[in-house]
């Protein structure tokens, strides 16, 4: 598998547990506090090249020392940044999560540089060679500029998945249709399937959106698993029953994990299965690099665990 993730790269700061901010000057103290490379471009990224995938990913960050940690992490994953473009006069993506006992994680986010990529930063070359092609938060760079990269991709053969970074209550139907003949796979979360589809009910929104003409729709669901859509029907996978530690990065693994199974040759149930046992491992640590797992113990993982 040759994949270019594109799209959303961010430098998430990660403190844990936080049960309150602090009120005026206080302080308090913590277990860990951790910074890790995120984001629906670099965070898919991460769970694709432990999986056994070769990754490049491609996106627009700053030339600040964020952008310097975020490539030196990427890099140490063995990711391909030669791709990323570096802004002068822009922020690299930043957000810090505090963490709840929990694992909810609220967010401070910083949009950053995420925001100016264009056509004029596309490697068109290397898309056109690639397998497979993500495109992680097309919302950002607008559903023009998006379906243009993705048609390209479709044009040259290359299978083509969307994730959706924007939470529901921000989406429209209009930031996405242009792109949706485009996609093979797209894979967003309940909440963005009907916030994006601008439906009242979830499989009515997953449906219109296949309609649309994306390929098959996979709704990740949190701990009620996944649904997976297509012409044919529909199915359910179940999550697996872990101790949660963070939800960060969850959704991204599981893109990683449908994709790599995909690429396999496997079925979208057993490609959504692999997906959902690298969201499991992700979520058990904090971050969303968290896990040292390959494809085989993902697989393990898989076969010996009990599903909620």
């Amino acid at each position: 598998m040759n994949v270019v993730t594109m799209g959303v790269h961010v430098l998430d700061v990660l403190v844990r547990p936080v049960e309150a901010i602090p009120e005026g000057q206080g302080a308090t103290l913590v277990d860990d506090i951790r910074m890790t490379a995120a984001g629906t471009a670099a965070g898919t990224a991460l769970t694709l090249a432990k999986l056994g995938a070769s990754v490049r990913t491609a996106g627009a960050i700053g030339t600040d020392p964020t952008g310097d940690l975020l490539v030196q992490l990427l890099d140490r994953a063995g990711i391909d940044t030669g791709l990323l473009v570096r802004r002068t006069d822009t922020s690299t993506s930043a957000t810090v999560l505090p963490i709840r006992p929990n694992g909810d994680r609220p967010s401070l986010h910083l949009l950053g540089a995420n925001i100016t990529y264009g056509l004029d930063d596309v490697p068109w070359d290397a898309v056109a060679e690639a397998s497979h092609l993500h495109l992680g938060g097309p919302e950002l760079i607008g559903a023009d500029v998006a379906a243009r990269i993705l048609a390209h991709a479709k044009e040259h053969g290359v299978v083509t998945s969307v994730d959706l970074l924007a939470p529901g209550e921000l989406g429209t139907y209009d930031q996405i249709e242009p792109l949706l003949p485009h996609v093979d796979f797209l894979l967003p979360n309940d909440d963005q399937v009907l916030g994006f589809s601008e439906e009242a009910d979830l499989l009515t929104g997953a449906r219109k959106l296949l309609d649309a003409g994306a390929g098959l729709v996979a709704v990740t669901r949190g701990a009620d698993g996944a649904l997976l859509v297509t012409a044919e029907g529909t199915e359910t996978v179940p999550a697996y029953a872990i101790d949660v530690v963070d939800t960060t990065g969850c959704g991204d693994a599981f893109s990683a994990g449908f994709l790599r199974g995909v690429s396999l040759g496997r079925t979208p149930r057993e490609a959504a299965v692999l997906g959902s046992a690298a969201a499991a491992l992700v979520a058990q640590g904090l971050g969303s690099d968290h896990g040292e797992f390959d494809l085989a113990a993902a697989d393990e993982f898989a076969a010996t665990h009990k599903t909620r």
